[in-house]
C-alpha cells in the first residue's frame, strides 16, 4: 500500500510541492493527477477541458528533432521554438543521443510550450545546470498554471512554491505556505505523533497488565475491554510497520592520505578550438570539501578527471598526492546495466557477500542499510526507482575504503531524508571530498571551497559555498557567448538607461484582458455551483447514486474554491483599473 484515502487538489495558478521519501509514492501519485496511471479507489476529477502537462522523472524524447518533440502536443512552432530557445536547446537538434539535461531542457520546453492549466514536474532539476534552475523558476512564476512539483532541490522550491503536500505513512498532509517552512512544521507533527504513540503504548501496557494478572476474557463484562487491548495491539502493529526507516550510509577514509592530494599549475585544456579552462592553477589538501560548479558542458568532469589524473593537460601541469584511494559515484550510473539484478551488482564476483572496508558482510544485511528489502535484490536495476539507484551507486562506491571521495551529481532523485542523512555522513567524513553539484543548497551546506566554471574557459575558486561565490565574484555565472577567446570573455555592459516614459493611465493589454475572462467566469462557476446544489439536495440521490452524490460533491466544493480565487483576482483587477483611471 503506497497511500490510502489521499485528498488532495489543486486551484488555479498555485505551485505546489509533494514532498516524501523514496518509494512513499510520489512519482504514482503524479500519474494518477496526470491520468496515467488509474487509483485502485477513489476518485480523480478534472474540470471540462483542462490542460495537463506532465514532465515524469525520464522523459522520452521522441521525432526526429527537438522542435518535432516539442509541437507533437499541438503547440505552435512558434512559441515551441521560443521555448525551446529559452531552457537553451536547439530547435534543430536530433532527438537521438541527447544527454540528461539535453533531455530534460527539451521536456520543460515541451510542457510550457503546451500552455497547460496544470503542471506536473517530477524531479525537473534533475540533469539541470544552476542556469536552466533558475530559468525554470522564472517560468514558473510568470507562468499562468498551476504546478505540482516532487523535488530535492531545497533552494529551488523556498523560491517557487506556495503550498506543500507531505506524502507520510500512506497520508498526505497540506501545508498553506511554501517549502521554507515545510521543515519546521512536518518536526512539529512527528514530535506530536510520537508523543501520541508513546501515549497510546503506555496504555497498551497498562492494559496486558491487565490481562496478564488472571482476569478471564471469557467474561462478558470483560469481553469489550479484551477486544480493545486487541485493537491497540494491531494499532501498534500498524505504527510500528510505517515506522520511518533511515539509511545507514556511512564512509571510512581507510588511512590517511599525504597532505596534498592535488595541485594544478596553470593548467589549460581545450575540445577543438574551444578552451575548456585556461591558466588555471589551484592545490588541494587532505580533509578539504571543494564545491565544482558551472553550466552544463563547461567541464566539470573533465576538471575532475585532470585533477585525478586520468587526463592530461594541454599546458600546465598536475601533481598529485601519495597514499590516494579514490572512490566515484557517477552520475551516468555508467556501472549499472539495466539487466543485472541489485544481488549481481552488489556480488560481481558471486557469493553471497560483499567486503565492505576490507570486512565481508552479507549482501542482503549491506543492501538493507540502504533501505533496501530483501525481496528487491532478484529484481533488475531497471525496476529500481532514480533515487534506488542513486542509492545502489553510494552502497557501491562507499563499500571500499577511500580518503577521496568523487561524488557527481550525488543528489539527484534522492529524497530529503536521505540527503540530510549524506549530509552528516560527509560532513564528519575525515577525507577529502570533490563534489560536482547543481544542487545550490547541498553546495552551501558542505563545501569548504568551490570553483566555479563559466563554460568559455574562465575558473574562479572561492573560499566557501555557493552563496560566497555569488557574493564574491557578482555577475561570473551570467549567461555567455561560447565563442569568444578562454579568459577574455566579459559581460556585457548594462544596458542604458530607458527615457522616461509617460505613466500608464489604464491596464496593460494582459490585465485587461484577464479581467474580461474573469467577468464571463464568474457567471459560470456561480451557476455551476447553483446546479451542484441543487442536485445535492435531492434526498434520494445519495441512496440511489452513491458515486454520482460524491462526484457531484467534489465538484461543487471544487467550484467553489475556483470561485473565491477568481473573485479575489478580480476584485484586485478592478481596485487596479479604478486607481489608473482616477
Amino acid at each position: 500500500m503506497l497511500f490510502d484515502g489521499v485528498d488532495l487538489g489543486l486551484e488555479p495558478r498555485v505551485r505546489a510541492c509533494l514532498v516524501g521519501r523514496n518509494g512513499a509514492g510520489k512519482s504514482t501519485l503524479l500519474r494518477i493527477l496526470a491520468g496515467r496511471v488509474e487509483p485502485d479507489g477513489g476518485d480523480r476529477f478534472t474540470n471540462p477541458g483542462l490542460r495537463i502537462a506532465f514532465v515524469p522523472q525520464e522523459p522520452e524524447i521522441t521525432g526526429d528533432t527537438l522542435l518535432d518533440y516539442a509541437t507533437a502536443s499541438g503547440a505552435p512552432d512558434y512559441v515551441a521554438e521560443a521555448m525551446l530557445t529559452t531552457f537553451g536547446a536547439d530547435p534543430t537538434r536530433s532527438t537521438q543521443g541527447l544527454s540528461g539535461g539535453e533531455a530534460r531542457r527539451a521536456a520543460l520546453a515541451r510542457a510550457f510550450a503546451e500552455e497547460p492549466d496544470v503542471l506536473l514536474l517530477d524531479e525537473p532539476t534533475n540533469h539541470l545546470d544552476i542556469f536552466a534552475i533558475e530559468t525554470l523558476e522564472a517560468e514558473l512564476k510568470s507562468a499562468r498554471t498551476a504546478a505540482l512539483i516532487v523535488s530535492h532541490d531545497r533552494a529551488f522550491l523556498e523560491r517557487t512554491t506556495q503550498r506543500c503536500f507531505w506524502l507520510e505513512s500512506r497520508k498526505v498532509r497540506r501545508l498553506d505556505k511554501g517549502f521554507k517552512d515545510f521543515e519546521p512544521w512536518a518536526d512539529a507533527i512527528l514530535e506530536q505523533e510520537a508523543e501520541i504513540a508513546r501515549r497510546a503504548d503506555k496504555q497498551l501496557g497498562r492494559e496486558e497488565h491487565w490481562l496478564q494478572r488472571g482476569v478471564t476474557a471469557r467474561r462478558a463484562r470483560n469481553e469489550g475491554r479484551r477486544r480493545r487491548l486487541m485493537e491497540m495491539r494491531e494499532a501498534k502493529r500498524g505504527r510500528m510497520g510505517e515506522r520511518r526507516a533511515a539509511t545507514s550510509i556511512s564512509v571510512e577514509s581507510g588511512g590517511a592520505s599525504g597532505k596534498l592530494v592535488a595541485q594544478a599549475e596553470s593548467v589549460t585544456k581545450h575540445y577543438g578550438e574551444r578552451a575548456i579552462f585556461s591558466d588555471f592553477s589551484t592545490r588541494i589538501l587532505r580533509g578539504e570539501r571543494v564545491g565544482i560548479v558551472g553550466p552544463n558542458g563547461a567541464g566539470k568532469t573533465t576538471l575532475v578527471k585532470l585533477l585525478l589524473g586520468e587526463i592530461e593537460p594541454d599546458e600546465g601541469s598536475v601533481k598529485l598526492g601519495t597514499g590516494l584511494n579514490v572512490a566515484y559515484v557517477d552520475q551516468a550510473r555508467a556501472g549499472l546495466k539495466p539487466e543485472m539484478t541489485l544481488w549481481d551488482a552488489l556480488t560481481p564476483s558471486g557469493g553471497d557477500s560483499i567486503m565492505v572496508r576490507d570486512r565481508p558482510k552479507h549482501a542482503a544485511a549491506y543492501a538493507k542499510e540502504f533501505l533496501f528489502q530483501e525481496k528487491q535484490l532478484r529484481q533488475p536495476v531497471a525496476s529500481l526507482s532514480g533515487g534506488e539507484r542513486n542509492r545502489l551507486l553510494l552502497a557501491l562506491a562507499l563499500a571500499k575504503p577511500a580518503n577521496l571521495l568523487v561524488l557527481d551529481e550525488p543528489t539527484n532523485d534522492l529524497d530529503m531524508d536521505t540527503l540530510d542523512h549524506l549530509e552528516e555522513v560527509l560532513a564528519d567524513y575525515d577525507g577529502t571530498l570533490l563534489l560536482v553539484s547543481h544542487d545550490r543548497d547541498f553546495i552551501d551546506r558542505l563545501a569548504t571551497s568551490t570553483i566555479a566554471l563559466d563554460g568559455t574557459g574562465r575558473v574562479v575558486e572561492t573560499p566557501g559555498g555557493w552563496a560566497d561565490l555569488q557574493s564574491q565574484n557578482p555577475g561570473f555565472l551570467l549567461p555567455r557567448s561560447r565563442s569568444g577567446a578562454a579568459g577574455t570573455v566579459k559581460a556585457p555592459p548594462p544596458p542604458a538607461p530607458a527615457p522616461p516614459q509617460p505613466p500608464v493611465r489604464k491596464l496593460s493589454y494582459k490585465d485587461a484582458r484577464r479581467l474580461e475572462e474573469l467577468e464571463a467566469l464568474l457567471p459560470r462557476l456561480q451557476a455551476e455551483i447553483a446546479a451542484g446544489d441543487g442536485a445535492l439536495a435531492d434526498p434520494q440521490l445519495y441512496a440511489r447514486e452513491p458515486k454520482r452524490f460524491d462526484q457531484i460533491m467534489r465538484a461543487t466544493e471544487a467550484a467553489r474554491t475556483r470561485l473565491a480565487a477568481a473573485e479575489e483576482e478580480w476584485l484586485l483587477l478592478e481596485e487596479r483599473r479604478e486607481a489608473l483611471s482616477a
